[in-house]
């Protein structure tokens, strides 16, 4: 990972300014009050349209509380990226230890501790997700508390895009947002999805019903596996993961509905076709 110098440069905050300034995005959050000398930093930024925060504190545990949840009520989903240093994060029933590129996702309604150690400097980048919007994308609501490891290459593409300096809403850039919104959605699919048993009852049904939308919108010639995707509320990856585990693809099931529906035109007009008369040397003939 590299340095953020606006980062480094950002003013010290002791125990109420970092909660003060974590509350307004992110909800509360608890330090550890461990000794009477607390430091830390807090950058809030934007990255393509995300809310998104730098933080490092003195406190080796930093947590988010079920009195922390019932007093600020958000729901979103937040990707922490292990800047530097180590961490060991405790949620949804998982215990996860992350170093430096590792990224993990959880979900604000539940809680979460971050314990790192006192002779480690840890820093943590945090990306805002919103909980609905990444659900009906992805087809599947991710669970809290899993691990991407640094050696994924989702992983490596979405430290790269939320450490990127230009991920901080230059204008020139503000236009791509809506679509880099789609990238990242789909880089957490990658990197979340659970394992879906082949067969399994919602896949047959998802299947069923993205078999629907091409039965209906075939003749459209402007249709693709990611109109599809986008009208059945999941991601491309999934739509294909649909296709490949029954031994096809959505652009092969799409022609295939067009040749049968022209196979089936054409047979009907082989019948409509008024009956000719049959000739006899060039004469027509006629039966008695």
């Amino acid at each position: 990972m590299r340095p953020n110098d606006d980062f480094l440069s950002a003013p010290e905050l002791d125990y109420d300014g970092f909660r003060a300034a974590m509350r307004e995005d992110w909800g509360w959050f608890t330090p550890a009050r461990e000794t009477n000398i607390f430091a830390s930093k807090v950058r809030t930024r934007r990255v393509f349209g995300f809310a998104a925060v730098d933080l490092t504190c003195s406190a080796t545990r930093l947590e988010r509380t079920e009195l922390d949840i019932r007093r600020d009520n958000m729901e979103y989903y937040f990707v922490t990226v292990q800047d530097t240093g180590e961490s060991i994060i405790i949620h949804n029933d998982r215990v996860v230890n992350i170093t430096a590129g590792d990224v993990v996702l959880l979900d604000s309604t539940k809680p979460v501790t971050f314990i790192s150690r006192p002779q480690d400097s840890a820093r943590w980048l945090g990306v805002q997700v919103p909980r609905q919007k990444l659900a009906s994308h992805l087809g599947f609501e991710p669970q809290g508390g899993v691990c991407g490891p640094r050696q994924a290459q989702a992983s490596r593409l979405l430290c790269q895009l939320a450490l990127d300096p230009i991920s901080d809403a230059e204008p020139a850039f503000a236009s791509t947002d809506k679509f880099m919104h789609l990238v990242v959605y789909d880089l957490l699919g990658a990197l979340f999805a659970p394992p879906a048993p082949l067969g399994s009852r919602h896949n047959d049904k998802l299947f069923m019903r993205v078999c629907g939308i091409i039965k209906d919108r075939f003749a459209d010639p402007d249709i693709s596996p990611r109109e599809v995707a986008v009208e059945a509320g999941i991601s491309l990856r999934y739509l294909q993961k649909l296709f490949t585990v029954r031994g096809s693809t959505c652009g092969h099931h799409i022609c295939s509905a067009r040749l049968d529906h022209a196979a089936r035109l054409i047979e009907r007009k082989r019948y409509e076709r008024p009956t000719e008369p049959r000739t006899w040397c060039g004469r027509p003939t006629h039966r008695a």
